[in-house]
């Protein structure tokens, strides 16, 4: 027996389950434990052990999933994971899958299915929901009028509060804290919270006790922007507006959360050079195709590095300690370098910095990196110096650290910046930029000072 759903572990679960399906030619055993695994576990811990199986076994895993169950853990799982699984599924594994399947849903996996797929699911949804559909494609991937929730309570602005009291004795949406007000066209008029409906006449108008300068988002606003501002408001959720004024839906706080997580995501693999949706078990052609290009970007900074390095050929061949010495420069401007690098994509994401501070941001990391450069420049130079009987050695590999370190915090800052003006993504390309400036600064600074000093 498997031990409460408060102690199971999924991934270890879903992998026992793979294990019994290979033991167990008849699937009987397997049957029943799958049974109580999916009982017991959410769909996005299921989502998530699944991409955790090598692919084979994800497959049989799969198919033992309950029928009504499969459509929200596809959901659920990242991008590269869903398509691969996805490409495996007979047409009329797709047909059966995709055929009670709402709006939000089918915006999220339009892409990753035969066009024939999406207008079988279309036509068997009703006006409304192919309506949600339709309006999304009119708004482009990363704005919140792709990915708002339809699930909210609206009220005319002229309903009475005993009529709004009815409305709520249905089923509530999650994250439910107000009631949305819109006029005879459409258009959001303001919100009543349920709290203040409870304490209020029956017969005053919803309109009469509505909340004074509500937040509320445009349909084209950024998804991220917009689910920053979300996580910053006092509200569970923010009601999404077109052009014209018209209530399209919300963002609520759970899906602004999941975006926040995907961007956080992002980020992180992008300073790889790898797409947040990468799957942990891709096939080796794919992933090797998908990481070849970074690879390829980083060689050209090398031979780029090499060649720098290549010009004091005759300084290397007679002071072989500097060769020696030359990865302790690089190392301590990478390290300074790629510190303020993280400080500055993190703030460019929260909104922080901006033309005004930015001056006085440079400043501030130039100060840090020339108190760490003396520093270490100093301890460096002490090792240096003792090491190869060179004080004048120690002298020129103090210098080079000093000059790398506030080459490194100065491009540090100036590099996202410059990147996010361009609209690149800093996260994607900063590193390998910064880490090619450093290197090239640091070995010239340090082999310069050499052939002048040492020679």
């Amino acid at each position: 027996m498997q031990p409460p759903h408060e102690e199971l572990d999924p991934a270890r679960a879903i992998a026992e389950l793979a294990a019994h399906l290979e033991e167990d030619d008849a699937n009987t055993k397997a049957r029943a434990l799958a049974a109580e695994i999916f009982h017991n576990l959410e769909t996005e811990e299921v989502a998530l052990a699944l991409e955790s199986l090598p692919f084979e076994q994800r497959l049989a895993v799969w198919q033992l999933i309950p029928k009504d169950e499969q459509l929200d853990v596809l959901v659920a799982m990242r991008g590269e994971a869903r398509l691969l699984l996805l490409r495996q599924l007979s047409p009329s594994e797709l047909h059966a899958l995709f055929e009670d399947i709402e709006s939000e849903d089918l915006i999220e996996l339009a892409e990753t299915v035969p066009d024939s797929v999406v207008d079988m699911a279309l036509s068997r949804m009703d006006e409304q929901q192919r309506k949600y559909f339709e309006m999304a494609q009119q708004y482009p991937d990363e704005s919140v009028g792709r990915w708002l929730n339809h699930d909210i309570l609206v009220v005319s602005q002229n309903t009475r509060v005993a009529d709004a009291l009815r409305l709520l004795r249905r089923e509530v949406p999650d994250y439910t804290e107000v009631l949305y007000l819109v006029d005879r066209t459409g258009r959001w008029t303001g919100c009543t919270k349920i709290t203040r409906l409870l304490s209020a006449h029956p017969h005053q108008h919803v309109s009469e006790i509505r909340e004074e300068d509500y937040p509320h988002l445009q349909a084209a606003d950024d998804m991220y922007e917009a689910a920053e501002e979300v996580e910053r408001s006092s509200y569970t959720a923010l009601p999404v507006l077109n052009n014209d004024g018209v209530l399209l839906g919300r963002l609520d706080v759970g899906t602004a959360m999941d975006l926040l997580r995907e961007q956080a995501e992002g980020q992180l693999m992008a300073s790889a050079g790898l797409g947040e949706d990468a799957d942990l078990f891709a096939p080796v052609k794919r992933s090797a195709q998908t990481r070849a290009v970074w690879l390829g970007v980083n060689l050209m900074t090398a031979f780029m590095v090499s060649w720098f390095i290549g010009l004091f050929e005759a300084t290397l061949q007679q002071v072989v300690a500097l060769a020696v010495l030359m990865p302790v420069v690089a190392s301590m401007g990478g390290v300074s370098g790629n510190q303020t690098l993280t400080l500055i994509i993190r703030g460019l994401a929260l909104g922080q910095i901006s033309a005004s501070n930015l001056k006085a941001l440079l400043f501030k990391e130039l100060g840090v990196g020339a108190l760490n450069g003396l520093l270490w420049a100093i301890v460096i130079g002490a090792i240096a110096g003792t090491w190869f009987h060179s004080p004048t050695l120690g002298f020129v590999i103090a210098c080079a650290v000093v000059t790398n370190i506030l080459t490194a915090a100065t491009f540090g800052v100036l590099i996202p910046v410059l990147l996010d003006k361009l609209k690149l993504d800093p996260a994607l390309s900063g590193a390998m930029i910064l880490m090619a400036f450093t290197d090239v600064v640091g070995f010239v600074a340090f082999l310069g000072l050499g052939t002048l000093i040492l020679l």
